[in-house]
C-alpha cells in the first residue's frame, strides 16, 4: 500500500507539467459569423456583468453579519464569466481579503498547478467561494452563515450557467448540495444537480488550502482531478 501511494504522488508531480492547446474551427463565412458571435458575446457579457453587480450589491447590503463587519473586501469571484467550468471554494483567506481577488498566495499557486495537471488554464475557469467574506481566523463557517449565503451562491451559479461545477471543501459542498458530512466520504463522486432546468455534473474534492495543511491527501485529490479531466473530454468541453 505504501509503495502505491508513493507512485501516485510521483505521477501527480510529473503530470503538473502538462499543457494544453486550444482548437479553433472556422467556417467559410468567417467574417459574418464572427461578427454575429462577437456581438452576441458582448451582449451576453453586459447582461452577466449587470446581474453579477446586482448580486454583489445585494450581498453587500446584508445587515448584522459578523463576517462582513470583520472583512475588508467582498470577494464575488474572478476569471472567465463565460467559462463552462465553475470552481467554488470555501471562503477567502487573509491575502484574498487584502487584495480583493480570489485564490492568491500559496493556495492560488497550488490550484493553478492542479488545473495545469488536467490541461486547464486557471484564467479560463470562473473562480468563486461559497462564503464571499473572510471568516475570522479562517475557521469553518457556522451553519447559519452557510444557509445565509447559500441562496446567493445558487443564484451566482445560475448567472454563470456552467456546464460543470467543482466544489472544493466542506463549506462549498454543504452550500451547494446540502450535504453535511465528512468530505472524505463524498469526494471523488459525480453528482447531478439541476440549475436553470439543466442537469449539471458536480465533483466534490479537497480544497487547496486543506492540501497545503495535509499534503498526504494530494494522492486522493489527483484521483479526483483525473475524473474531472475525463469528464471534460466526455462532455467535449472546450477550455
Amino acid at each position: 500500500m505504501t509503495k502505491k501511494i508513493l507512485d501516485q504522488n510521483t505521477n501527480y508531480e510529473q503530470e503538473l507539467i502538462n499543457s494544453f492547446e486550444p482548437n479553433f474551427t472556422f467556417s467559410n463565412q468567417t467574417i459574418n459569423r464572427l461578427n454575429i458571435s462577437q456581438n452576441n458575446l458582448i451582449e451576453n457579457n453586459k447582461n452577466k456583468d449587470k446581474e453579477l453587480l446586482n448580486l454583489k450589491n445585494r450581498i453587500n447590503s446584508i445587515e448584522n453579519c459578523n463576517l462582513k463587519k470583520n472583512s475588508k473586501n467582498l470577494i464575488l469571484g474572478n476569471g472567465d464569466i463565460n467559462s463552462p467550468i465553475m470552481l467554488i471554494g470555501e471562503a477567502p483567506g487573509k491575502e484574498e481579503d487584502e487584495t480583493g481577488f480570489a485564490y492568491k498566495s500559496e493556495v492560488g499557486k497550488l490550484l493553478e498547478k492542479m488545473l495545469i495537471a488536467i490541461n486547464v488554464d486557471i484564467k479560463k475557469v470562473y473562480l468563486t467561494y461559497a462564503i464571499k467574506f473572510r471568516i475570522p481566523e479562517d475557521k469553518k463557517p457556522n451553519t447559519q452563515d452557510i444557509k445565509r449565503y447559500s441562496k446567493f451562491l445558487k443564484e451566482h451559479i445560475s448567472i454563470i450557467n456552467p456546464k460543470m461545477i467543482i466544489l472544493m471543501g466542506n463549506t462549498a459542498m454543504e452550500s451547494v448540495t446540502g450535504i453535511n458530512d465528512k468530505i472524505s466520504n463524498e469526494r471523488g463522486k459525480w453528482k447531478e444537480l439541476i440549475f436553470n432546468n439543466v442537469s449539471v455534473p458536480v465533483m466534490i474534492t479537497f480544497s487547496p488550502s486543506y492540501l497545503i495543511r495535509y499534503p498526504d491527501n494530494k494522492k486522493y485529490s489527483w484521483e479526483d482531478l483525473k475524473k474531472i479531466r475525463e469528464k471534460i473530454k466526455n462532455l467535449k468541453i472546450s477550455i
